[in-house]
């Protein structure tokens, strides 16, 4: 009690002699000890003497919270909303507290100053308070908190500030309403934020600013967040933050682009001004400074510099801060402003030293801590930001300010749980707070819960109209979900809003793209880099789009250009060593424009050495020391006689679109994630048909054989054959070394195999297989999409796919879907096997009944590893049919703890030569079966139960190429458009849809045994197959579109 009634002795003295700040720091430390409604209202009389009017309105809020008949409360936030500009909110305040008053017993004093700020006000006079730093100066103000029924013994500074503070004792309310925040602050209105609306999908870009030019994104007192600002410039590693896509395994939707251009990298710009009224204020206050003492004088220059600040200049506020720290070196306030222009100037440690130096002269100093651990999150380190915010919200536990700021750092850092449980409680003490709900949207995402996701990005654009980045969110949000119609519209909406918005041309550009549009694409982003021309996404897209066309000349241009920028984010310098890769891609395909299609082969014609380090997205050097070079354009364009591709509907060709179009729409995964692709389909269906084409001819020939050898083949001669052809090893299997080439190898595509045994040609699986990879190149050739087995050294290593479910806390949108079988199949195979792998590839036993008691109770990523203990991985098996009681390896499923946020989950498939050669007699041996399935017999029938054992080797041979995974990417669609050219060659044409939410290639990875794959697919696919050769009379493809030039015009142009 006595040191209470020292702090309010003390404090009448400061309050006397102006030392304003002083004043509060005393009133911080009364309400972390009690929290009085008076002493909130002393706080933020105080704070007005300063013009501090962020922190007036906030300290006058929990003051009407905790009792709304305190007029001085009313009267108070009032002036202050009317300093800042907001004459219309302090019309509907002084009204709230005026409504108050005349219906119940209240200060009449007060009653009458309210009718006198109303009858101004409604008078629309500018200067509703103009002089009131004057007027509080006297006693005979009425700006004070006056007595309040529920604190009768907390006296009222304002009257007290020309007289000694009588002793007074203080009531408690709920400790849940403790508050200290020791912050002065300000955080003004911006007028210029239009210049800069960006938006902010990066990881370091903390805020997304609203549309209007308001910088309310940062709502907090004090100045605004070192967090939305300029200092968030740097890039974090990917995906996903949103709605995660992943690397592989795509089946209609190939596109890797998104993966680095739907994050933003555009940063939260500063908006900080004065409103109109606190700048002629401040003229007025500097000219009183001279008759005031020193203290005056130096909370004075406090509100300078923090003015300063909020004008952008950064270098004077350093130095008016500097005047202060020479006569006090430890004051706070002042360290904690310094710091603030130091790290809006990019000075992050010499800014978390001014922080440092003010905590440890005040711990309390609740906005050092804030300020600390906004400027270390700038710097990266997460761990230490989030502590500092933590700290930060001990004094001030129900701030919406910080759990704001930690809530954004969180989700930066990606621990979207921790962002969840912070910005679900900013908004419920802030519901106006558009950011946090933005971002509150974003983190639900990233944790798959869409409905919560969606409802989030709403309520911003319901606070705010015009806030264009919660548009752009919504819409990539829609995009990451395959909901293009709603994404759409979206950016309708936001263009409709600012047609200049640069990211909105980028975004529909990138869904476009994403739709098979290519076209469409580049005229967005051709207008998005005519409003930011050094956009290196845009660049790179539509270099891509160009490329995609057949428009050459267009792409290397914009592909060097992509190389020619200046880069300061690793996500940019990714994309940009892409461009080198694809440019040389780009190049060699311009050199085969005028060439039969068969003789565009990545896989033969490209060094092994530049297909890894693009597969892998690595530094070019020394591909550029050790590879051979395309040649320039020019030479490419020389040599091959390019021509302008001229594409014109003849009969055939519309025939053989159309039913392309047809057939090839049939590929499409009805599964969250994957955009419907007009071109893949296209692409789908032409490889299908072609497929059947050069099938049929292949199985007319055998077919031929047969009829002549029926009267001289037994059956251990068939057994025979086969044995001999088990082998003969696939001429394109390879491995390491081999010469991927050479002049000599035919082309991968249309090349038979002569089986000498038996005298007769026939397609191997892999040349069967190349058909559609060729396909797949070609239309989206920014897709890495080779045969691992024509890497180099890699192939030796294991080098395969990898597929992600989980990334820490972030669900893989695409294939989260399929986690619970595949944690089942996991469970089972460590119940079989009793044992898994960790990192160095040594086995960890698991023998004991606990761990496996536990290990069949888990339900999540982290339970698995909880009991192993350490990162680890196992591998699931396929049965054999070739070679009976072998059982093959199939995909790893492999997990991995990230920091102490998560864990990542996923599938892995390394292609070893040792897997390479297992899965070659195996497919081999499946395309034998198929072949003779049909070609015996049951050649030609039109009979649906008769080819029951045809459709039942095209799924097994399905089964095993989708567990094989020989593809760095690409193998699910390969492996159904290839289903469907192989069921087509058998007169059954699919004309159903893929069931919604499933998967085929997943529904062959989680099974063990071919058996189970074929009854699970059986039931959806057969009753939709159409028995028929109507498809006999379609053109042929290799004829009508000869040349690959001709296939790239024919997959980019459309009738309609």
């Amino acid at each position: 009690m006595t040191s209470k009634v020292t702090d309010r002795i003390e404090l009448a003295k400061l309050c006397s002699s102006k030392e304003w700040s002083k004043a509060i720091r005393i009133l911080d430390s009364l309400l972390a000890q009690t929290c009085i409604i008076q002493d909130i209202c002393n706080r933020a009389f105080c704070y007005s003497q300063l013009e501090l009017h962020k922190h007036v309105i906030k300290d006058c809020d929990k003051a009407i919270q905790l009792d709304p008949k305190l007029l001085q409360a009313y009267i108070l936030k009032g002036r202050a909303l009317s300093a800042l500009g907001k004459k219309e909110e302090a019309l509907l305040i002084w009204e709230q507290g005026y409504e108050y008053a005349v219906h119940q017993s209240a200060d009449l004093k007060q009653l009458l100053e309210l009718e006198e700020l109303l009858k101004i006000a409604k008078q629309n006079t500018p200067a509703v308070n103009d002089n009131h730093l004057v007027e509080s100066s006297g006693p005979e103000s009425n700006t004070g908190p006056l007595l309040s029924a529920k604190s009768v013994e907390i006296c009222d500074i304002s009257k007290a500030s020309d007289r000694k503070l009588k002793e007074c004792s203080s009531g408690m309310l709920d400790n849940s309403e403790k508050s200290n925040n020791s912050s002065v602050l300000q955080n003004s209105s911006s007028k210029n934020a239009k210049k800069h609306k960006k938006i902010e999908r990066k990881s370091n870009d903390f805020h997304v600013r609203q549309a209007n030019g308001t910088n309310n994104n940062c709502k907090k007192v004090g100045y605004p967040s070192l967090v939305c600002s300029e200092l968030s410039d740097t890039s974090e590693d990917s995906r996903k933050s949103s709605a995660v896509t992943s690397e592989s395994s795509e089946q209609s939707e190939p596109n890797d682009i998104p993966e680095f251009l739907s994050q933003s990298n555009n940063k939260c710009d500063v908006r900080l001004e004065l409103s109109d009224e606190g700048k002629r204020n401040k003229k007025f206050c500097v000219a009183r400074i001279n008759s005031k003492t020193k203290s005056i004088n130096v909370d004075f220059r406090l509100s300078r510099g923090i003015a300063q600040v909020n004008e952008g200049k950064y270098g004077n506020a350093v130095s008016i801060f500097d005047k202060i720290l020479e006569q006090d070196p430890t004051y706070p306030e002042a360290l904690i402003g310094r710091g603030t222009a130091l790290a809006f100037q990019r000075e992050l440690d010499a800014a978390i030293s001014d922080f440092t130096k003010a905590i440890q002269s005040n711990p309390s100093a609740g906005e050092a801590w804030k300020r600390r651990g906004q400027a270390r999150a700038a710097l990266g380190e997460s761990a230490a930001a989030i502590t500092d915010l933590t700290k930060a919200l001990e004094f001030e536990p129900d701030s919406a300010d910080i759990l704001h700021e930690r809530g954004i750092v969180n989700f930066k850092f990606k621990d979207f749980k921790g962002a969840v449980e912070d910005l679900s409680t900013c908004v419920k003490f802030d519901k106006d707070n558009k950011s946090a709900y933005t971002y509150l949207g974003l983190a639900l995402s990233s944790l798959g819960e869409y409905r919560k996701a969606e409802e989030a990005h709403k309520k911003a654009i319901q606070i705010e109209r015009n806030f264009l980045e919660a548009w752009a969110h919504l819409a990539q949000f829609y995009q990451d979900l395959a909901n293009s119609e709603k994404a759409l519209e979206c950016l309708h909406q936001l263009l409709q809003i600012d047609g200049r918005y640069a990211k909105a041309y980028h975004l529909r550009g990138l869904l476009l793209h994403g739709m098979g549009e290519h076209r469409n694409a580049i005229k967005d982003l051709s207008m998005g880099l005519s409003i930011d021309s050094a956009n290196i996404e845009c660049l790179y897209l539509r270099a891509s789009c160009y490329h995609a066309i057949g428009l050459y000349k267009e792409a290397v241009k914009d592909y060097d250009s992509a190389l020619d920028l200046e880069l300061d984010s690793m996500e940019k310098f990714v994309l940009q060593c892409l461009a080198f890769y694809q440019k040389e891609i780009a190049l060699y395909t311009a050199s085969k424009i005028n060439s039969e299609f068969c003789w565009f082969d990545i896989d033969g014609d490209i060094d092994p050495l530049f297909k890894e380090y693009w597969c892998k997205r690595l530094h070019p050097k020394n591909v550029c020391e050790k590879v051979y070079r395309q040649p320039p354009l020019k030479e490419s364009l020389k040599k091959g006689k390019q021509r302008k591709q001229e594409f014109t509907f003849t009969k055939q060709r519309t025939a053989l679109l159309q039913a392309a179009d047809s057939i090839g729409r049939n590929i499409q995964y009805h599964c969250p994630g994957f955009l419907h692709n007009k071109r893949q389909h296209r692409m789908a269906g032409l490889a299908a048909i072609e497929i059947a084409q050069k099938v049929s001819k292949a199985w007319r020939a055998l077919q031929a054989e047969w009829r002549n050898s029926t009267k001289g083949t037994t059956k251990s001669g068939k057994r025979l054959r086969r044995r001999e052809k088990l082998n003969s090893i696939s001429l394109n299997r390879g491995g390491a070394g081999c010469s991927t080439s050479s002049s000599s190898e035919t082309s991968t595509s249309y090349s038979l195999i002569d089986d000498r045994s038996t005298g007769r040609s026939m397609m191997s699986w892999n040349h069967l297989y190349s058909l559609a990879v060729k396909w797949r190149q070609i239309s989206e050739p920014c897709d890495p999409v080779v045969w691992i087995n024509k890497l180099s050294e890699e192939f030796n290593t294991g080098f395969g796919s990898h597929t992600p479910l989980v990334l820490g806390q972030a669900k893989v949108v695409r294939y989260y879907p399929n986690f619970q079988r595949t944690l089942t199949v996991a469970k089972a195979v460590i119940k079989e096997k009793k044992s898994v792998y960790n990192k160095e590839d040594k086995i960890i036993d698991l023998y004991e009944q606990q761990k496996l008691q536990e290990i069949m109770a888990a339900e999540s990523s982290s339970d698995l590893y909880r009991v192993v203990g350490q990162d680890f991985w196992l591998a699931t098996w396929c049965n054999s049919t070739a070679l009976e009681g072998k059982r093959l390896e199939g995909t790893r499923i492999t997990v991995v703890k990230m920091g102490e946020i998560g864990y990542d989950c996923a599938i892995r498939t390394p292609c070893t030569p040792a897997r390479w050669d297992d899965f070659d007699v195996e497919m081999t041996s499946a395309w034998e079966a198929l072949c003779d399935a049909y070609c015996g017999e049951n050649y030609g029938s039109t009979d649906f139960d008769v080819l029951e054992n045809v459709r039942d080797a095209v799924l097994r041979m399905t089964y095993y190429w989708y567990n094989f995974m020989p593809l760095s990417r690409g193998t699910a669609v390969v492996g159904f458009i290839v289903l469907l050219g192989l069921l087509l060659a058998a007169n059954m044409e699919y004309t159903g849809s893929i069931p919604k939410g499933l998967q085929v290639d997943w529904e062959a990875i989680l099974e063990f045994d071919p058996s189970s794959f074929v009854d699970s697919v059986k039931r959806w696919l057969y009753p939709s197959l159409k028995v028929g050769t109507s498809w006999k009379n379609y053109p042929d493809v290799t004829s009508t579109f000869e040349t690959t030039g001709s296939v790239v015009a024919a997959l980019s142009t459309y009738s309609d």
